[in-house]
């Protein structure tokens, strides 16, 4: 089976530094297969046989301290997973000059619709649709600093989210669509 693992919180702002071709080798030396990683944030594409996502994720996070010395939170998401993920961002969503579309993984323990009822939703403003494993989100960039989304950031939600542009998401799904072939 085909996963992405999305690391939450590696390389920004000079924080949990982490190199790419190091993590590839842990990620290896812990059993994942045909290992590729895509830019620098933590999106690391792999195959594994027998185990299921909440066992991968911690012998990941474990296999992460280890190495690094860090504690960094793994989100395993399989290509069925994405591929509903992917389907759902509407074609026309981009991240570019004009728009700002992310996708919002939400970690198992808030993955719920209900979670949009702790959000402050701009209706607008902001453009938001949950789907199984994660929050969709778009705006106009030209009302970035009025949309009600720019809350979560500092909130409990946000601690259980790590967050990728639909460009990387769309991405992310292609490589895995390769190496599933």
């Amino acid at each position: 089976m085909v996963f992405i693992a999305l690391l939450r919180g590696i390389n920004v702002g000079g924080k949990n530094k982490i190199d790419m071709k190091q993590l590839k080798q842990t990620f290896e030396q812990a059993g994942a297969n045909d290992v590729v990683t895509y830019i620098n944030t933590g999106n690391i594409i792999f195959s594994h046989n027998s185990l299921a996502k909440n066992e991968l994720s911690r012998i990941l996070e474990e296999a992460i301290h280890a190495d690094f010395g860090l504690r960094i939170k793994v989100l395993i998401r399989s290509i069925d997973d994405l591929r509903g993920i992917v389907n759902a961002i509407p074609d026309t969503w981009k991240n570019d000059k004009d728009m700002k579309s992310d996708v919002l993984f939400l970690w198992d323990e808030i993955d719920n619709e209900s979670v949009l009822e702790r959000l402050v939703i701009k209706p607008t403003i902001d453009q938001v649709r949950y789907v199984p494993g994660a929050i969709l989100w778009s705006i106009d960039k030209k009302n970035a600093t009025k949309s009600g989304m720019s809350k979560i950031i500092g909130s409990t939600i946000y601690k259980q989210v790590t967050v990728r542009n639909v460009n990387t998401t769309r991405k992310i799904y292609e490589l895995m669509q390769a190496q599933n072939r």
